[in-house]
This record gives structure tokens, sequence and C-alpha cells, in this order.
């Protein structure tokens, strides 16, 4: 009942928190430029915002997985939870840009709590079903996608602060609720009483535990590099090449939530349950491939749609990669390995956009041919290949079973 009790409150809690980050999307970009007090002004510093939010992800995604070892998973969700209610007053109230920023700049700290949450879950699935609650956290994040953009631009049309308040209302609901409900999941034997930086590239470090982290952390980090670089092009591409309005863009953002959320929460278990979880990473980062370029080929906007349809089985790739990376690591560990690759994703969140946004500003311009207009996704494409091969070399050099776990200093008889 307690697992049961537990997995409820996780699942609510990354809702709670994706709801939170999807309703201020709408929003936040206007309330910049009100404080700002001018459209150019606004844009600059939105640039900004974002670019600081995912440095302290990466900043602050170790540290708190590294306390999450040494002290627990509760103390430090609880904490995430009240700190970002008492974070989105704050950004609701605040009559000054300074403030706003310094309300960013704590809600990344704060959001980097993603990596204890996984830690947590790693902590309360038997081995057999981490894939599957894995995909579970990623079908709640495509709900909250989907909820989130969606509530904010309603309440957002009413009073700009308005998704503020909603956004503090839930995240405090959600602290009182596991306040009551969410038990430790970290038995005190399994604490890591150990001193170790605190510095997120040294904390990084870990990731070099065993050749199969080490592997599988090079194709996190180029995947979600091809990412970063969609989600930074994606409304400006789509306007450019497809005149989309902002209703078909949503529209298309609501459709990748949901397909998400089908395929994390549904299929994932399925297709691992049939393929396992190394054929799963390789069948979801195939999957990636062909979006990717299919993206950048399309000269029709329904095209769009239809390969966010078929590229959506590329879903089945994180979870299962997730279950093989927590069992490389021994208890005691989860949190700093799921601290340092949130830190991973926080990198390529202050790369990746700026790399999209410089080849997208390359090529939509009328003397480009329109096929190459589609740069940013053929490049992404690379990406995703590089980390296909990589993850394929990464399963020949590791075998399956015990040897995920070996640790790389081990001698190469040991390993092979």
């Amino acid at each position: 009942m307690k697992r049961q009790a537990s997995m409820v409150f996780i699942l609510v809690s990354v809702l709670i928190n994706v709801m939170g980050l999807g309703l201020v999307i709408p929003v936040l970009p206007k309330l910049i430029e009100a404080l700002a007090g001018s459209v150019q002004a606004g844009a600059y510093f939105n640039g900004i915002f974002i670019a600081v939010y995912a440095a302290m992800q990466f900043v602050f995604a170790p540290v708190l997985g590294r306390l999450s070892d040494r002290y627990g998973r509760r103390p430090v969700l609880l904490a995430a939870s009240f700190g970002t209610a008492l974070d989105y007053l704050i950004a609701a109230l605040t009559p000054a840009l300074w403030l706003l920023f310094v309300a960013r700049l704590v809600a990344g700290i704060l959001g980097a709590s993603f990596s204890t949450a996984n830690a947590y879950i790693a902590d309360v699935s038997k081995p057999e079903d981490r894939a599957k609650n894995f995909g579970l956290i990623g079908a709640v994040f495509g709900l909250g996608f989907i909820l989130g953009p969606g509530i904010g631009g309603v309440l957002g049309q009413i009073d700009l602060r308005l998704p503020f308040y909603f956004a503090a209302l839930l995240a405090f609901l959600n602290g009182l609720y596991g306040w009551f409900v969410l038990p430790e999941s970290l038995k005190p034997e399994n604490r890591n009483l150990s001193r170790t930086s605190n510095n997120p590239f040294a904390a990084l470090g870990i990731l070099r535990r065993t050749p199969l982290l080490l592997g599988l952390s090079g194709s996190v980090l180029l995947i979600n590099l091809a990412f970063q670089i969609l989600q930074t092009v994606w409304v400006q591409y789509t306007t450019y090449r497809f005149d989309w309005s902002i209703l078909q863009t949503s529209l298309s953002l609501v459709l990748v939530g949901v397909t998400a959320m089908l395929v994390q929460g549904g299929l994932v278990r399925a297709v691992v349950g049939r393929l396992g979880e190394r054929r799963s990473v390789l069948l979801g980062q195939s999957a990636g491939i062909v979006s990717f370029t299919l993206y950048g080929l399309a000269t029709q906007g329904w095209m769009m749609y239809a390969t966010i349809l078929l590229g959506s089985i590329g879903n089945v790739s994180q979870p299962a990669s997730q279950a093989l990376i927590s069992r490389s690591v021994s208890a005691r560990e989860q949190g700093a390995v799921q601290g340092a690759l949130s830190a991973l994703v926080s990198l390529t969140g202050m790369v990746g956009p700026l790399f999209g946004g410089f080849l997208l500003g390359q090529v939509a311009r009328p003397e480009v041919p329109s096929w190459l207009v589609g740069t940013p996704f053929f490049v992404g494409a690379l990406l995703y290949g590089l980390g296909f091969v990589n993850t394929w070399l990464t399963f020949r050099r590791v075998p399956p079973g015990e040897a995920e776990g070996v640790p790389v200093a081990a001698p190469v008889a040991e390993r092979v």
C-alpha cells in the first residue's frame, strides 16, 4: 500500500511541476515584456531568463541528487514543492523585473528536483517494473504539457498574473499532500554519507562509473541536444515554412503531448515486455532519426502532424534507457546518478537553443532553397544518428546481465 501511495505522489508531483511550467509558458514572455517596458527589451530579457533557468538546473541537479542520497528523498521533494509554491507567488506579485529574475532563478534550482523524483522511482520499483514506471513519468510529463499551456492560456486572458497564482496553489497543495502521504523511500543502510564535491562538472564524473552508464550518458547528451534544437526552432520554423497560426502551432504541441502520454503510459510496457530494454532503446532512437529527417523534408504542414504520430514510437527509448541506467549503480547512488543526468540535460538546454537559433537564422531567408530550410532538423537527425551508433556500440561492449554494473576501472577481462 505504501508503494502504491508513493507512486501516486510522485506522479502527481511531477504532473503539478510540469503543469506549473506549462502554465507560465503562454504568459511569462508577456509579463517580462510588460515589466521591461518594450518588445525589444522583453525579447532580450526573455532569452536571458531561459538561459539562467537551464544554468540553475545544470548547477543544482547534482546538488539535490546528492542531498537526497545523504538525507533521503522525502525532505528534498517536500522542500521543492513548498519552495516552488513560494516562488510562483513571488512571480505573481512582483512589481519589478529583477525580482521576477530572482524568482526564475529559484525556479531553475527547484526544478532540478526532477532528478530526485527519478531516484525515488528507482527506490520503490522492482527491477522488472522500472521501465514501466519510468514510462509513467514520461506519460505524466506529456499530460502536464497538454494541460499546462491550455489552462495557462485561458487564465492569462483573464489576468496576466493569474496563471502564477494557480501554479502556486497547485504546488502548495502538492506539498501538503506529500507531507501527510509520502513515505521515505531510501533505507538508512543505503544512505550515502560520504562527502563529495557539488561541482556540477565534477558531479558528472559519476556517469563514468560503469561502461553502460558512460555509454548511455553519451547518447543522452546527443539526443537531448537534438531535442533542444527542435524545441527552439519549432514555432518559428513552422510559421516561416508553412505560415502556421498560433492555434496550429498549439495543436501540434498538444499532439506531441498526447502521443507521448499514450506511448509512455501504455505502449512502453508492451514494447519492453516483447523486445526487452536494449532493443526498445534502439527502436526509439531509430524512430527519432526518421522523424527528424521527415520534419526537415516536409513540404506541407499536414506532414508535420503525420510525422509527430510516426515519431511518437521514439518515446519508448527514454524509460527503457532509464531502467538500464538505474540498474547500473547501487541504491545509495541513484540520486547522484539521476542528478548528474539532469545536469547533463540542462547543459544541452544552454547550448542547444543557441545552436538551433543560429542554424535557423542562416537558412530562413528567401534566397535559400526550400529543402535547405530544414537544416536544423537534419542536424538533429545527425545527432540522433550519432546517439544510436553510440548506444549500439555500448550494448556490444557490455553484454546483458551482471556486466552492466561492472565498474569502468575493472580489468578488461572482467568486462567481456
